[in-house]
């Protein structure tokens, strides 16, 4: 477009996209401006207004190209003239679409011709660059919630200067005594551990940083070393880095730690003197390798901002502090660098790394304070003192002891899934008639679409859509490729999330080492990864297979706890259904009910296809699925769908009568609550668009009986960690409404009996709880066998 500017005073600069200033760029002036597009400058309107361009709403001329337009403009000169003596152009399209579309052609002028006389002064000297106003770009950042842009700007810029504590760098003794004579006499001690790794059971201990109050903090380095000198093909350094070693204190799990003051610190780290800190779970662990215990775990602020908002996309202290206190610290990126120009934490100036890690011990004791205030203040203490902050050690129990697998299985089962996976492939291949890369969505397309013309069901900016529920929906239709391919993506799938990785990541003893995240789902529920053991299938037999594989040490037996239908549950309390109330009290089987009243039988004359559909139609009323997905769930018509659900509404009027009350509540209030006040924000459901306000208030239906699930387990976990550990019992994993237990073989009727009265009086209902019991010699027999 700035083509059309260029004269004999002005020239266009086009730095290009290769590299810096300077490299890739082109000079286009007057002498050179034609070569480019074919046009001279005085000519670029004209070309573009007969081009168009749909990005910018430019109609243009239809039927002419970029070939077209120069040549014509070069026989005709400008856009009127051309228009003048459009019966005279020679090609029939595009002499038909001047003369129909004149008017358009020069609107499409006016749309792309630069205005030149704006009443614009112009002033060199404020065009020149000046250095960044580092407070108003964090600022603006941080409003629009640009939290990349907010590390790199402080990585490039360096640390601010509004948030500066005092802070002591400790490396030998004698600074950690006068450390020590300091915080013996804290009332609280903010804790910020730093690590080399972001999992703390393999990272290594670089520093610790100790915060008695808000002005000042001591980083104790433990692990900093000097960083490597690189070196050329002959040998010789080719970077003058220091490489004399760094002073550290002795390392916490040495022998000599046992004595002296860093006795006394191990003594402090395992205290109750409350400790507070930003995911205490991490410094927990840490320090645990270590061999402390630490004690105290008062406060959590990533844990309290989880509660306050639980849909926040970043909870770290850089984003929070700004955000909470009006004061900026820095972030682990402004010390160690970012991409490819990062370097390890350990390898950095133990003083680089103090200006960093001080200050947040610090400011976590104000964060604290203001974090507390607003739990208060919105009724969420109970949440957070009573189910969040008490997970902390459960979870990290149940992190270092893993769960074991049998390798040989494993390896068996690998074997398998490639006969599985190469029968799969040749039968596809055969019923194609050619060799397809299964994934390789254009050569889907084609055969598919192309070669074998099934019908379209959904596209995409690229083409027809090949995803899972297209595929499903022509297998449905009665088509056995789509089905095939179905099979093949699940082999793939569980195959290399599993079966071959799984083996990878057990330690030395052949035990695996999820990490459960307490501040990632908004609904309340945890989540596990590397690897995550909360996903592997088991609606299919093939995802169910993969259980067997997980196996208890030996003498011991996996005892397995898992809620009954804890979502339908809930749901009837908080909706006060007189039919699912009294279904549940008297202990009939709910789905086998719901279809009795929706198929208008006895329930002795229930089908198991009726009490199928039933429990389909149960668990969309809690996802607030329409009548289109529940029809592709049944394989019903949309109409058939949406009769079910009036039924449904007739039948259970006090559940319809409670869902339109939390979409209500939502609307007026701008949130829902579960049953202890965990508070799900739902800003959705006052969009304009449908398709938003839809999930807002699907979101505002089912949160409150999700929430309620969650925080439910939860304190089960709490109380049955505190009752179990004395008995050599062990929780492994937690698995949505699933609790996973390794119990000595001769007491696991008698621990299965106490975790099964601990879930069920977890928290008092309208309805009663019911958990299944399963005890197994692998984790598939405890649900299956």
């Amino acid at each position: 477009d700035f083509h059309q500017l260029v004269d004999e005073a002005t020239v266009l600069l086009n730095p290009g996209r290769g590299g810096p200033a300077g490299v890739d760029q082109e000079w286009v002036t007057i002498e050179n401006a034609e070569s480019r597009i074919g046009v001279p400058p005085e000519r670029v309107a004209d070309y573009l207004a007969l081009l168009g361009d749909s990005s910018d709403n430019v109609p243009g001329v239809p039927g002419i190209g970029k070939k077209t337009a120069p040549a014509l403009l070069r026989e005709f000169g400008d856009l009127e003239g051309l228009l003048a003596r459009a019966e005279h152009v020679t090609q029939t399209r595009a002499r038909n679409a001047l003369l129909e579309h004149a008017d358009v052609a020069r609107l499409s002028k006016r749309l792309v011709t630069i205005r030149t006389d704006a009443p614009v002064e112009l002033d060199l000297d404020r065009l020149r660059t000046e250095p960044i106003d580092r407070e108003r770009a964090l600022a603006v950042f941080r409003q629009l919630e640009f939290h990349n842009l907010v590390r790199e700007l402080e990585a490039i810029a360096g640390p601010t200067e509004r948030f500066a504590p005092d802070c002591a760098l400790v490396c030998d003794e004698a600074a950690l005594a006068e450390a020590l004579e300091a915080l013996s006499s804290a009332t609280r001690i903010g804790v910020m551990a730093v690590g080399t790794s972001d999992d703390p059971l393999v990272a290594r201990l670089v520093g610790l940083a100790l915060s008695d109050r808000p002005d000042r903090a001591y980083y104790l380095s433990f692990g900093h070393r000097a960083p490597e000198v690189a070196r050329d093909a002959e040998g010789n350094p080719t970077l003058a880095f220091d490489a004399e070693p760094v002073p550290n204190l002795p390392s916490l799990s040495a022998d000599e730690s046992r004595d002296g003051f860093v006795a006394e610190l191990r003594a402090l780290l395992e205290s109750s003197v409350p400790k507070i800190g930003h995911d205490l779970k991490y410094a927990a662990q840490l320090l645990w390798r270590q061999g402390i215990d630490i004690g105290g775990l008062t406060f959590d602020t990533e844990l309290a901002s989880y509660c306050l908002d639980p849909a926040a996309r970043d909870r770290a202290l850089e984003v929070l502090a700004p955000d909470k206190l009006g004061a900026e610290v820095m972030s682990r990126a402004s010390v160690t660098g970012t991409g490819r120009g990062a370097i390890d934490i350990a390898e950095t100036d133990p003083e680089a790394a103090m200006s960093w890690a001080g200050p947040l011990a610090a400011i976590t004791l104000s964060l604290a304070d203001r974090q507390d205030e607003d739990l208060e203040r919105l009724g969420m203490r109970r949440l957070y003192r009573e189910v969040e902050l008490p997970l902390i050690p459960v979870l990290a129990a149940m992190e270092r002891v893993g769960i074991a697998i049998d390798l040989e299985f494993f390896d068996e089962l690998a074997r398998r899934f490639d006969r599985e996976l190469t029968l799969v492939r040749e039968e596809i291949h055969k019923i194609a008639g050619e060799e397809v890369n299964l994934r390789s969505v254009p050569q889907l397309r084609t055969l598919l679409f192309e070669k074998l013309e099934l019908p379209v069901i959904k596209k995409t900016k690229t083409g027809p859509s090949t995803d899972e529920s297209v595929l499903e929906e022509l297998a449905l239709q009665g088509h056995e490729l789509p089905r095939l391919i179905l099979e093949h993506r699940e082999l793939d799938k569980l195959d290399g999330t599993y079966i071959r990785k799984l083996p990878q990541l057990v330690d030395e003893d052949a035990r695996i080492h999820t990490r459960f995240n307490q501040t990632v789902a908004a609904t309340g529920r945890l989540s596990s990864s590397d690897p995550n053991l909360q996903n592997i299938p088991i609606r299919t037999e093939l995802g169910r297979e993969i259980r067997k594989g997980f196996v208890p040490a030996a003498g011991h037996v996996f005892v397995g706890a898992d809620y009954s239908q804890i979502e339908l549950r809930v749901m009837a309390h908080l909706s006060g259904d007189e039919a699912f109330v009294r279904a549940f009290r008297e202990d009939r089987d709910i789905h086998r009910e719901t279809a009795a009243r929706i198929f208008g039988v006895e329930p002795d004359d229930v089908t198991p296809g009726m009490r199928e559909q039933a429990k389909t139609i149960n668990f969309a009323t809690i996802y607030g699925q329409g009548p289109w997905a529940l029809a592709r769930q049944l394989g019903i018509s949309r109409a058939q769908a949406r009769d079910f659900i009036d039924q449904y509404f007739e039948r259970f009027s006090g559940v319809a009568a409670y869902l339109e009350e939390m979409k209500e509540t939502a609307r007026t209030q701008g949130y829902v609550e579960t049953l202890i006040g965990r508070r799900r924000y739902i800003p959705e459901i006052r969009s304009r668009n449908p398709g938003i306000r839809g999930y807002g208030e699907r979101t505002a239906t089912n949160s409150p009986i999700q929430g309620t699930a969650a925080d439910l387990i939860k304190l089960s976990m709490i109380r049955l960690h505190d009752r179990l550990r004395r008995s050599g019992t062990r929780m492994l994993l937690q698995v949505h409404d699933e609790l996973l237990f390794e119990a000595p073989e001769s007491d696991a009727e008698e621990i299965g009996l106490q975790v099964r009265g601990e879930m069920e009086g977890a928290i008092e209902l309208d309805v009663p709880l019911r958990v299944d019991l399963g005890i197994g010699t692998t984790w598939y027999d405890c649900k299956f066998a």
